[in-house]
Parts: structure tokens; sequence; C-alpha cells
């Protein structure tokens, strides 16, 4: 049985993806970024009757009923990510310092269809900063005076890497029930590896071969990167691991920061956080285990769960398509969680 999602800031389609998974249907989803739009419609415009270019503050709870023929309370799950950039700990200094940011008040607009809609449940992720925020605060007291059941455990920091997720990367997650008890179970499952995903009998064409843009990208390195590329240590070596005379003057300057960047990805562990500077070895672990390159879009794709055919348009570069990769909730977590809600909501005994 289909369930009826909406999916607020929708993005490139990770959260849709992970709802379809889990078979729910979405009726409807929003975002204000064209090529996010763009990339949703290359996925899933054939399932998604309502896909909206639009700023949420001018999305109402009227024109939600009219396109999809829903009364308030009938919706059964209101799903989304406020964009989370303000809460980011990079943001603000490692969470010492607060940044007023007018993205983190997106969450209050969420909460504004939450009231106008009154979905039978709730689901909201982001990044752990928003767990201890002044504003999850009165999101879970607002949540509590609208019925919906909240707990200590209603919103919970976890690490996807425990959920199916082939990568290590923290994420706040935020489920509720209306007028039931509900509690996200903990995963009972084994970790997924970076050769679990691209390597073994995963392992794609070689690339430049395969015909699939995400994969076959070219990229121009210098020659000194080239070169560095072959002295890093395979299956998970860092720049501390080659001669000093192949590091950059920051590097020089600065040997204890920042040691994960030029590093390369080990085979029989999760991969580091997927950034939307997942193809560039500046930004993090991003290096394959074992060949002398930065890791494709495809294999970022990969690492986020998403279906290897998974479109992502390319009118804003590679480095668009690698943000909205980096930005992507993982379809995975999505299915995992939504699973749950919809096996609460289907259950007849409101004590479950």
């Amino acid at each position: 049985m289909n369930l009826m999602a909406i999916d607020l800031f929708c993005g490139a389609g990770g959260l849709t993806q992970g709802l379809h998974d889990a078979d729910f249907k979405t009726l409807l989803a929003i975002d204000i970024e064209p090529v996010a739009i763009e990339t949703f419609k290359m996925n899933h415009a054939k399932k998604v009757p309502h896909i909206l270019k639009q700023d949420i503050k001018d999305l109402t709870a009227e024109t939600i009923f009219k396109l999809t023929g829903l009364k308030k309370g009938e919706l059964d799950l209101l799903a989304g990510c406020p964009p989370c950039q303000g809460f980011s700990s990079m943001r603000t200094k490692n969470g010492k310092v607060k940044i007023d940011d007018s993205r983190n008040d997106l969450v209050f607009q969420y909460m504004r269809l939450v009231r106008e809609l009154l979905p039978k449940a709730v689901m909201m992720e982001n990044v752990p900063g928003l767990a201890k925020d002044d504003r999850m605060k009165k999101v879970l007291n607002e949540l509590k005076e609208l019925g919906y059941h909240v707990d200590d455990d209603t919103v919970q920091v976890v690490n996807l890497a425990d959920y199916g997720v082939p990568q290590r990367r923290r994420r706040m997650a935020l489920a509720t029930v209306k007028e039931r008890p509900f509690t996200l179970k903990k995963p009972n499952m084994k970790k997924k590896t970076v050769k679990d995903t691209i390597g073994g009998k995963n392992t794609l064409p070689p690339v430049g071969t395969s015909g699939d843009i995400l994969h076959d990208w070219k990229t121009r390195r210098t020659q000194k990167m080239l070169d560095y590329f072959k002295v890093l240590p395979k299956d998970g070596g860092s720049r501390s691991d080659t001669p000093r005379e192949y590091w950059r003057p920051c590097h020089l300057k600065y040997p204890q920061g920042f040691k994960d960047v030029y590093g390369r990805m080990k085979w029989d562990d999760v991969a580091p956080t997927i950034t939307g500077g997942c193809d560039n070895p500046s930004k993090g672990r991003f290096i394959h285990p074992e060949e002398n390159r930065a890791i494709t879009l495809r294999e970022a794709a990969l690492l986020q769960t998403f279906p290897k055919d998974y479109k992502f348009a390319t009118s804003k570069g590679k480095t668009g398509v690698a943000l909205m990769i980096g930005n992507a909730l993982p379809p995975k977590f999505i299915k995992y969680i939504s699973s749950q809600l919809k096996e609460t909501l289907l259950s007849t005994d409101k004590s479950v």
C-alpha cells in the first residue's frame, strides 16, 4: 500500500528516492534551486505529479490541497531537509560561535506547513548542529502542542554508516507520528564499505570508457598533483605518508591542519562524509583507494546510495553536480526511516 508524502526542499531528489524505495508516493516536491529541480524532474517526473520551483515561503496549504486533492489531516508524511549550511560546525567555528543565517529560520517555514497540513507523520533530516539549537526546542514544543509524539528519542544524532550508508556521515533525524508513540529503532546491519560500493564486483569501467558523463568527466591536474598521486600509498594513504617535497605550502606551514585532505579512501572501511567538494582532493579524503585519481562523480553518488542510473543535470558544470551529490540525503537512510514510519502508520494498534 502506497502512503502519500510531500518532499519539502527536495534538492536533487535523494529523499524522494528513499521514499519511493519504501513504497511511499510523493505527491508534491518543492525547491528553489533551478538545477536541483532540473535534476529532480530527470528522475522523478513520471512518479511525482507536482514539482514546484518556488520559494517555500510562498507555498500555502491552500495551494497544496488544490493540487493534491488532500484535506487537512489526510497527508501521511511531510518530509524535508531545510537548508542546513547555517548550522554547519565549519560555519560556526566548531560550534563556539553562533552565526545568524537566514536559512536557519526555514525550519519555521517547515513548521508552518506542519500546522497548516497536520500530516499523520513528520520527518526532518539535518546537520547535527540543529539538534541543540534553540530553534529545535521551539520545533519540538510546537509538535507536542499539535499532538505529535515527542520524547527524548524524537530527535537523534546518528551516524549513517550504521544504517548501511557506506560513509561516516553524522546527521540529525527527527521522526514523529501524530497521536501514537514512535521511536526510530536502532539498526542491526553490517556496515557497507568502499569496496562493497565501488570496488570488487561493483568496480565501474575505466574512467573515460563508460559512456556515463558522471564517471567519464575529464579533470585537468597539474603534473605535481599527478606525481603526488603516484607516491601516495594505496588503500588509505595520507599526505603525512608522503615525502614533504610533495606537500602544499599551506600544509608545510600548518602540518597539523585538516589531515584528511589529499588522502585516499580505504577499501575495507566506509568513506568519509561525501561533501559538495567530493571530486576535489583538496577538500577531503577523496582520492581513489587504488587508482591515481580522485573519485568520480558517479562513485560519489554511489557512496551516497543513489541508484547507478540516477541522472544529474550538468547545466552548472562539474562543480554544480558535486554540490548536489554532497548536499543530498542518502536514499538508503531515508528508506530506513520512512519504512519504520510506514509500519507505525499502517498499524491499527495506537499503543505500538
